[in-house]
């Protein structure tokens, strides 16, 4: 017969608890999130059946007549839509690229900042026009650029004659696109402040021993350990390429400067909602989403070459 020795009792290894009963609860605090994604996010893909179809409310789509891609044959022949889409991508082009310039100058300089209290206060001050709405932001934008706005106002005590912001296809685009800027840098800061804390600051200080300026110390070191992040930011900010910012140009255009400032998202609510083409409406939108899904798909692929981190 075989020894069998007790194995004492401290010694005793308890029984894996099983992983499913623990990981519900996690699971049942992401069913919320899960449950407003397939309202909000994917049940309204249904409706893409749009595109494809004379849609008629009444008759429901279901009912409603297959007409293939006829919508958008009649998008491609229309004269206003390479306006539209030139609209498009100079305003969101400039958003993205203007904004990250911005947002990484002033996190540089912003972590140059010693005294704590200052520098919390001027992340207050610089974030918060973030978390205000469009919807706001416009009313302010608007009693500011008027004819009789105060920079008018100001133009007039240096002997400027007043500019028609927002009526002038010359300005409108600049003002849209500075506006949009000047909300958001701040806001966008803070990821590239975070990979500037990252940076090691052994590097810093070897450098300033050899005699590097702060200059230089910025252009070798700092925006080199920035530059995985930047990339990766730029490759994300692409797939809304076309997506130039509905609330704040809707809030703000007007006729006078529908050809600067007529967006995509602008001319698909003005096409397909308030002039009740639904099936254009929706041929147009699905066009633009099929464009950011391949610019999503393409910038994954470039981030992961040049910087080895995937965006999904």
């Amino acid at each position: 017969m075989k020894n069998r020795t007790k194995q004492p009792a401290h010694l005793k290894t308890k029984p894996a608890r099983s992983g499913s009963r623990h990981s519900l609860y996690y699971h049942a605090m992401v069913l919320p999130g899960m449950v407003f994604l397939i309202l909000f996010g994917y049940l309204p893909m249904l409706g893409l059946v749009m595109a494809f179809q004379d849609f008629v409310p009444a008759k429901g789509f279901f009912r409603s007549e297959f007409v293939g891609l006829k919508h958008f044959e009649y998008m491609i022949s229309l004269p206003d839509i390479g306006r539209v889409i030139r609209n498009t991508l100079i305003i969101a082009l400039g958003k993205i690229f203007l904004g990250m310039l911005l947002a990484i100058v002033f996190s540089i300089l912003l972590n140059e900042i010693r005294q704590r209290t200052l520098k919390k206060s001027i992340q207050t001050i610089v974030y918060l026009p973030h978390f205000l709405s469009w919807v706001v932001l416009a009313a302010v934008v608007t009693n500011l650029f008027n004819l009789d706005g105060l920079v008018n106002q100001l133009l007039g005590v240096i002997g400027i004659d007043k500019i028609n912001f927002l009526g002038s296809n010359q300005v409108f685009r600049k003002l849209i696109i500075g506006t949009d800027v000047w909300k958001e840098f701040g806001y966008n800061s803070v990821v590239y402040l975070a990979a500037i804390t990252g940076i090691d600051a052994g590097l810093h200080e070897a450098a300033a021993i050899d005699g590097a300026s702060w200059w230089k110390r910025v252009w070798h070191i700092t925006i080199p350990g920035m530059l995985p992040i930047i990339l990766l930011m730029t490759a994300m900010n692409l797939t809304s390429v076309l997506s130039a910012g509905f609330d704040q140009i809707y809030n703000l255009y007007s006729p006078m400067v529908y050809e600067v400032g007529d967006v995509l998202d602008t001319y698909i609510y003005r096409i397909g909602l308030v002039g009740r083409q639904y099936s254009f409406g929706a041929a147009v939108g699905l066009c633009r989403s099929a464009v950011a899904l391949i610019l999503l798909v393409g910038a994954n692929r470039i981030t992961d070459r040049l910087t080895g981190q995937r965006i999904y």
